[in-house]
C-alpha cells in the first residue's frame, strides 16, 4: 500500500534547516573592554589639547588688547607712532629683516642637516653613528647668549670675507658696499646673525630627519641594494621620498625656531636703518626690537612694541599652517 509522505523540517538532501533564530551574539563581534586607566588617558589627552588651544588664544587676545593703543594712534595721528611716518612705515623693515635673516639660515642649515643625518644613519659605521648624533643633540642644550658671544667674536674675522664680497661681487645688491663705499668694519650685520642662526637650528632639523630616515622600511632598502643600485641611488629611490613629509615638517619647525630667536639675534646686530645689503650695519628683526627696547618702554612705545610681537605672533601661526598644508601635499603625493 503507498505510504503518504510526512512532512519534516528538511532541506531538499535531507538536510535539518538552519534555525531561523540564532543564538543570543552569535555572529556578532564582542564589544572592546575599556578599561578605567584607557577613559583617564583618553580625558588627559584631550584636556591637554583643549588647553594648547586656550593659551594660544589667551595669548593672542592679550596681545591684540594691548596693541589697541598703538591701533588707535595709527587711525587718529599716524605721525605719533614711532619714526613719525606710522606704524606700517615703522614694522615693514622689521618684517623684512626677521624673514631675510630666517630664509638665509634655513638655507644654509638644511643641505648640513639632511647631509649629517644620511650619513648617521646609512654612511656612518656603527658605532660612530650614535656619538655624532648626540654631538649634534648637543647643540640645541647651548644657551642662546652662548651663541650671542660666539657670534660677536665670528663677526669680527668675518669683516675680510665681507670686504672681498663687497670688491667681487658687489654688483649684486645684497653684496654692496654703502654710499662711502665701505661695508661693516665690526662683522655685525644680518647676515652674521643668519649664519648664526643657522648652527642654532641645526640640531633641530638633524634629529627630526635622523628619526624619519630610521624609519624607511628595511626591505625597500635591501630591494634596491639587491637589484644592483649603488648606496646613493638607493637612498635617492629608497630613503628620501620616503621622508618627503618629514623632511618638510623639519625645516618648518626649523623655520620657527628661527623667526622667532631673540637673544642671539640682538647681541649680533648693530641698531639702523633697512639696507638691502647683507655686509653691511642695519637691518633688525621684529624679536631683536623687542628685546632691545622692552626694558625701557612705556606707554605708546610699549604698545608699539607689543603690536610688532602680535605681527611676529601672525607670522608664525601663518608659517605653520603652511608647514601643515606642504606637509600635508607631500604625505598625499608619496602615498
Amino acid at each position: 500500500m503507498p505510504t503518504s509522505t510526512q512532512t519534516t523540517a528538511s532541506g531538499p538532501a535531507g538536510e535539518p534547516e538552519p534555525d531561523s533564530h540564532p543564538e543570543p551574539g552569535k555572529g556578532q563581534k564582542p564589544k572592546a573592554v575599556v578599561r578605567p586607566g584607557d577613559r583617564i588617558f583618553s580625558a588627559a589627552t584631550l584636556i591637554a589639547g583643549i588647553l594648547i588651544l586656550l593659551i594660544l588664544a589667551g595669548v593672542a587676545l592679550f596681545l591684540l588688547a594691548q596693541s589697541t593703543e598703538t591701533i588707535k594712534a595709527q587711525m587718529d595721528d599716524p605721525s605719533s607712532i614711532t619714526g613719525g611716518k606710522g606704524f606700517f612705515s615703522y614694522v615693514w623693515p622689521l618684517i623684512i629683516g626677521t624673514l631675510i635673516s630666517s630664509a638665509i639660515a634655513l638655507l644654509v642649515a638644511t643641505p648640513f642637516a639632511l647631509g649629517i643625518a644620511l650619513f648617521t644613519t646609512h654612511m656612518a659605521p656603527r658605532k660612530l653613528a650614535p656619538v655624532l648624533g648626540y654631538v649634534i643633540d648637543l647643540l640645541a642644550a647651548i644657551p642662546s647668549v652662548v651663541y650671542g658671544l660666539w657670534g660677536i667674536a665670528l663677526a669680527g674675522n668675518l669683516t675680510a670675507f665681507y670686504l672681498w664680497l663687497s670688491k667681487w661681487f658687489g654688483w649684486i645688491p645684497i653684496f654692496a658696499a654703502d654710499e662711502n663705499g665701505a661695508v661693516s668694519q665690526t662683522g655685525r650685520t644680518l647676515l652674521t646673525a643668519s649664519l648664526v642662526l643657522s648652527i642654532m637650528i641645526l640640531p633641530i632639523i638633524t634629529s627630526l630627519t635622523r628619526e624619519i630616515f630610521l624609519q624607511t622600511p628595511r626591505l625597500q632598502e635591501e630591494a634596491a641594494l639587491a637589484l644592483g643600485a649603488t648606496r646613493w641611488e638607493m637612498i635617492r629611490m629608497s630613503v628620501l621620498p620616503f621622508g618627503k613629509s618629514g623632511i618638510a615638517s623639519a625645516t618648518m619647525l626649523g623655520l620657527g625656531r628661527a623667526l622667532g630667536e631673540t637673544m642671539a639675534v640682538a647681541m649680533i646686530l648693530s641698531p639702523g636703518l633697512l639696507t638691502a645689503s647683507l655686509v653691511v650695519s642695519g637691518n633688525q628683526t621684529i624679536a631683536s626690537e623687542i628685546a632691545q627696547n622692552f626694558p625701557e618702554a612705556a606707554g605708546l612705545r610699549l604698545s608699539e612694541l607689543i603690536t610688532i610681537g602680535l605681527v611676529l605672533f601672525v607670522i608664525t601661526l601663518l608659517v605653520n599652517m603652511g608647514a601643515r598644508a606642504i606637509v600635508a601635499k607631500t604625505s598625499v603625493k608619496g602615498s
